[in-house]
This record gives structure tokens, C-alpha cells and sequence, in this order.
């Protein structure tokens, strides 16, 4: 058995980060102050000392010259790994990823690719202020040639980071700050990937399927272990992966429950539960026993301080949620 060390989420993008650049020295990282600061949630904490200025590059706050830098590194055969220090930051270089890094490939007529990772904590759950909070992931999902990865755990997290870095086109990255420190797991000290596409079965049941991923897993979770007393049987899927989307776990959880509820905390409106429930249309209708149910943020601006715990989903949204459509 592989030695295992026990690590944070955080933790775990620290330490992919160091196991892919002491494999592959074209590896660097860059972003506003991941050098001796560490970066503002030390993701990168100690890389600066054990690698130097040359693969650690603190850079001005300007997204859009970081993005832009780093598909200019990766089209000359470097791996870049841009770090954006919160999701609600990386407005500024959306033009660099959608009308460059998303495109390359394809203008190139596959010349060129470009092989980063767009690193970035996001979502709610810390009550930070404006800009610190947002739940995007919708944005980065819809644009056809960028690959969009969402971990809920620290295992996870290593694994898909490495599977990131190592994949030859544009990876968004987004790291759940709210379980940055939450939990801890035996990670594998040795280099592993886990392959984007693949959802994950975090909990299996029979009576409801439940769809989620990054901070929204943990809260499915203990609606379905509250609800095991009411002997509803919940099976939650965790998608890790929203482009490409696995489909055909999403199919066959719903093939098996005929019911399902989809969370997450960004907006509504244009959210992935949208997608998710028509791929559960396209492919699984005839086995549709109630309505889908979507639990979500909601269509407003991610409200400061107290006031975002009325707007993120928990458990009792959830379970309401499951009760009503395991009812129908």
C-alpha cells in the first residue's frame, strides 16, 4: 500500500502543485503574490523557496496580463498554472480565456494547444465582501474548448489538479474556499490523476438521486443521512467535473431513482442545474417519476456578511427538496 499523508483541501493543491513541478520542470506557477506570501490562502505556500523566482512569479494585479501571459507560456510548450486569488477577480480576463485560450486549438488547426490551469478560489461560505463570493461556474462551462473542474474533497482535489496540469488544453480550476480547512483525508503522497469527465458516487440510494459538487457536496450529504431516519434512500453524485459533464452517471443515478434534485450555490437563473436536468430529459424521460427540483443561490448578488447564510443552500433546503419530490 502507497504511504498516504493527511491533508486539507488547500493542502492538496499545495501539494500538487509541488509533485508536478518536481516531475515536469516546464511547470510554473504565477499570480498576485503566490511567491514568499504563499498566495492569500497559501495555496502556494513554500513552492517560492523550494522552486525560485523563475517557476514562482509574483505578478501586478492585472488578470487579464496574468491569463494572457500564461496562454502565451503554454502555446510556446510551457504548463502555466495562473493563479486568480478569488473567482469574482477573473472578470477581467474572461476575454483572454474565451477569445483566446478556448480558441487556440481550433484556430491553429491544432498547431498549437494550450496546456494551463486556471487556478481560483470561489463560491460563498467565508462572508467575504463584493467580488470575494460568486459562484460562476456557469460562465466557463458554456464555452465550448474550456474544461471546467470543481473538487469537494482533498483526494480529489490532487488528483484532478494533476490531471489538469497535465492535460493538453485550458483547465478552469475552481477550489471551494469554504472547505479550503473544513476537513482532512489520507491523501496518496505519490503522483495520481483522476480522470476529468468522471463524476463520482459519493453516496448510494434508491429513492432519490441528488446532483452536486464542489462546497454543495457535504450539505447533500448530511440532508441524505438525516433523511435515512424518514427511510428515504438518497443517492447523491457528485459531478466533480462540469465540462465535460458526465452524462451517463447523471442518466443512470436517475435511471435508477426516477427522481432528482440538483444543487448548487450559484444563481438560478442560467445555472447548471438547467443542464443537468436536460440531460436527465434527453436521456432518461420514461423513467421520470416527479418533477425535478433545483436548489440553488439565489438570482441576486451574493449578499455581505450574515446575510449570505440565508442565501447559501444547507441541508434543510435540501431536504425539503427530497421530501417534496420523493412525495409527488
Amino acid at each position: 500500500m502507497s504511504a498516504t499523508q493527511d491533508l486539507t483541501l488547500v493542502g492538496a493543491v499545495q501539494d500538487g502543485l509541488r509533485t508536478e513541478m518536481e516531475r515536469d520542470d516546464r511547470v510554473l506557477v504565477m499570480g498576485e503574490d503566490v511567491g514568499q506570501a504563499g498566495g492569500v490562502f497559501r495555496a502556494t505556500e513554500g513552492l517560492y523557496e523550494e522552486f525560485g523566482e523563475n517557476r514562482v512569479i509574483n505578478t501586478p494585479l492585472a488578470e487579464s496580463g496574468i491569463v494572457g501571459a500564461a496562454i502565451g507560456m503554454a502555446a510556446y510548450g510551457l504548463r502555466p498554472v495562473p493563479e486568480i486569488q478569488f473567482s469574482g477577480f477573473m472578470y477581467p480576463a474572461f476575454d483572454q480565456l474565451v477569445s483566446h485560450a478556448a480558441r487556440l486549438r481550433t484556430r491553429s488547426r491544432e498547431q498549437y494547444t494550450c496546456p494551463m490551469v486556471v487556478r481560483s478560489p470561489y463560491g460563498g461560505g467565508i462572508k467575504a465582501p463584493e467580488h470575494h463570493s460568486e459562484s460562476k461556474e456557469a460562465f466557463y462551462a458554456h464555452e465550448p474548448g474550456l474544461k471546467v473542474v470543481v473538487p469537494s474533497t482533498p483526494h480529489d482535489t490532487k488528483g484532478l489538479l494533476i490531471a489538469a496540469i497535465r492535460d493538453p488544453d485550458p483547465v478552469v480550476f475552481l477550489e471551494p474556499k469554504r472547505i479550503y480547512r473544513a476537513t482532512r483525508q489520507q491523501v496518496p503522497e505519490e503522483p495520481f490523476t483522476i480522470e476529468i469527465g468522471d463524476a463520482s458516487i459519493r453516496r448510494e440510494g434508491s429513492d432519490v438521486s441528488v446532483f452536486t459538487w464542489g462546497a454543495m457536496t457535504r450539505p447533500a450529504l448530511d440532508a441524505a443521512d438525516e433523511l435515512a431516519s424518514e427511510d428515504i434512500d438518497v443517492e447523491v453524485v457528485d459531478l466533480r467535473t462540469l465540462s465535460p459533464m458526465d452524462t451517463d452517471a447523471i442518466v443512470a443515478s436517475f435511471e435508477k431513482t426516477g427522481r432528482g434534485v440538483v444543487v448548487h450555490e450559484g444563481p438560478k437563473t442560467g445555472g447548471l442545474a438547467g443542464e443537468v436536468t436536460a440531460r436527465i430529459q434527453e436521456g432518461s424521460l420514461l423513467y421520470q417519476e416527479a418533477p425535478i427540483a433545483r436548489v440553488t443561490g439565489f438570482d441576486v448578488p451574493v449578499p455581505l456578511a450574515q446575510l449570505e447564510d440565508f442565501y447559501m443552500p444547507e441541508d434543510t433546503r435540501i431536504m425539503d427538496a427530497i421530501r417534496e419530490v420523493h412525495a409527488f
